[in-house]
């Protein structure tokens, strides 16, 4: 049984939290809202007492963006004992991750960058894939753990690689609803029905799983947020800052960052990123409410 500290238990953080307590590990955690320390007491988890970090084994996060990870970080490096593993969960920047990287070393704590690719939902029924980076025995020893997260995981470098490669997925999530914005607008726009595309498209050989997993809501036109227009702006803007930083062209990622910002400015800041293909739509003088 191994002692965990869980710091952020929000919408991915809380599930990943349960499923380490269900596996028999004595758990804590902490979070800045009430509101998601209500949530964790309902789920049975222990909120957190003073000393938490210094107890614990392993130190997880799951956090919003690099200000959180480089508090947390720092909070990390003073109070956990050497020794113990930081594993951070986090969406962020490599150069971010690096200046924590660096805090960690500094105190003999083991850091280990876990990025997970997949939405609330997938996180609840452990079905995320895990991706990480660090030192390799680190790994080994949390590996028990990122296992009750799902059944794919990778070891993928020694140092950033897991931030990258989930930038990469991300990426290719967000072109995903680009691509859709397009296509369902050019069919609309040429008299195809709304539905009978999704069934089309799931059947072809574009049905990827994630325009499967779209499809559910979407071809009913639901737009309620399993990642928001917002969250997806911070990712993009990771993205094109990691992509500047090697000089690699991303023309159709940045392209696809400008529909972003057209959806926050149409309202839809707080829909699912999809709410691009309403973007589109309009652009093409088609009217989202489907009416005509």
């Amino acid at each position: 049984m191994a002692r965990i500290h869980f710091l952020g238990v929000g919408k991915m953080g809380l599930p990943m939290a349960t499923h380490l307590q269900a596996a028999g590990h004595a758990l804590t955690v902490t979070d800045p809202s009430e509101q998601r320390l209500a949530l964790a007491r309902s789920a049975g988890l222990a909120v957190a007492e003073p000393g938490a970090l210094a107890q614990a084994e392993f130190v997880f996060s799951s956090l919003p963006h690099d200000a959180a990870l480089q508090a947390v970080g720092e909070q990390v490096a003073q109070s956990a004992s050497a020794g113990a593993v930081y594993v951070d969960t986090s969406t962020v920047s490599l150069a971010a991750s690096a200046q924590v990287a660096d805090l960690c070393s500094a105190r003999g704590i083991a850091y280990l960058r876990t990025t997970v690719s997949g939405n609330n939902k997938m996180a609840e029924a452990a079905q995320l894939t895990v991706m990480a980076s660090g030192p390799r025995a680190a790994y080994e020893r949390c590996e028990p753990l990122l296992a009750c997260w799902g059944p794919q995981r990778f070891y993928l470098g020694d140092a950033e690689q897991a931030r990258l490669m989930k930038l990469v997925v991300n990426l290719l999530i967000a072109q995903t609803s680009a691509m859709l914005a397009e296509g369902l607008t050019l069919g609309r726009k040429g008299g195809l029905d709304w539905q009978e595309m999704w069934q089309v498209l799931g059947a072809s050989a574009v049905g990827s799983p994630i325009l499967k997993a779209k499809a559910v809501q979407l071809s009913q036109r639901d737009f309620t947020p399993t990642f928001t227009v917002e969250q997806m702006i911070k990712d993009l803007d990771l993205i094109v800052g990691a992509a500047r930083d090697v000089h690699a062209p991303l023309p159709q990622t940045s392209a696809t960052l400008q529909l972003m910002h057209a959806a926050v400015a149409q309202g839809e800041a707080l829909d699912d990123y999809a709410a691009i293909i309403k973007a589109v739509e309009r652009s093409a003088g088609l009217a989202t409410d489907m009416e005509s």
